[in-house]
């Protein structure tokens, strides 16, 4: 990771922006939380260092590395979290178990490009959740809330049903937390600036969520 910064953290790395949680939602689920940094990148194919490291990791990754993976106090804790909101972990994959799933299934960790490489790589290194966002469609900070009566996404315009957990910014809901649809934010080709969010549940350390972020964000902006 480098040489270490101001905290602890790795010299040069942004530090994380707290979003916040809505005081109903904090109640429910004591340590639920997001966290930023903004990178300036365009997407595309990932550079041969980060290709590198992606192969790197598949020649690590096994079977039994799999298995064992959601027995780990971090993937336990996305497990836990899953069940609280009312999906089957076995049935809708948490971040870090579905990234395993695919690569038994493809034999390897397949390049899918910037950014979604470097999210591959934090992730299955620390087992935090990480979420990639267009920075500039964003309207400010982002928060953790339940959905509002008449909240809609472009993917659900017949609105969201009333308590929603959702991710939104200052203009209203970004996307579903957890949810298979991208939102209204996603990296497209047009992005030049890109947002990457770290989700902790209850469970994760903060050190956890830093250093995810901190990779992701070295990862995105290689050259």
């Amino acid at each position: 990771m480098g040489a270490a910064g101001d905290g602890g953290r790795p010299a040069g790395q942004p530090v994380p922006s707290e979003g916040t949680v809505s005081a109903a939602v904090a109640a429910e689920f004591p340590g639920l939380g997001i966290a930023w940094v903004e990178v300036g990148a365009r997407p595309g194919k990932s550079p041969d260092p980060v290709l590198r490291r992606l192969r790197a990791l598949s020649d690590r990754f096994y079977g039994a590395h799999a298995i064992q993976m959601r027995e780990r106090p971090i993937p336990w804790a996305y497990r836990v979290f899953f069940r609280q909101i009312g999906l089957d972990p076995d049935r809708t994959r948490t971040p870090v178990e579905q990234l395993a799933l695919d690569r038994l299934h493809d034999g390897e960790f397949r390049s899918l490009g910037r950014p979604a490489d470097a999210l591959t790589i934090a992730t299955v290194e620390t087992g935090v959740a990480l979420r990639a966002f267009d920075a500039d469609l964003l309207a400010g900070g982002l928060s953790l809330r339940d959905s509002a009566p008449g909240e809609a996404l472009p993917e659900r315009p017949a609105g969201l049903a009333q308590g929603t957990l959702i991710v939104a910014d200052e203009s209203g809901p970004v996307e579903v937390l957890f949810g298979p649809e991208p939102g209204r934010c996603a990296v497209g080709p047009q992005s030049r600036r890109i947002s990457i969010a770290a989700i902790r549940v209850g469970g994760v350390p903060q050190i956890a969520v830093e250093e995810a972020l901190w990779m992701a964000t070295a990862e995105v902006a290689e050259a």
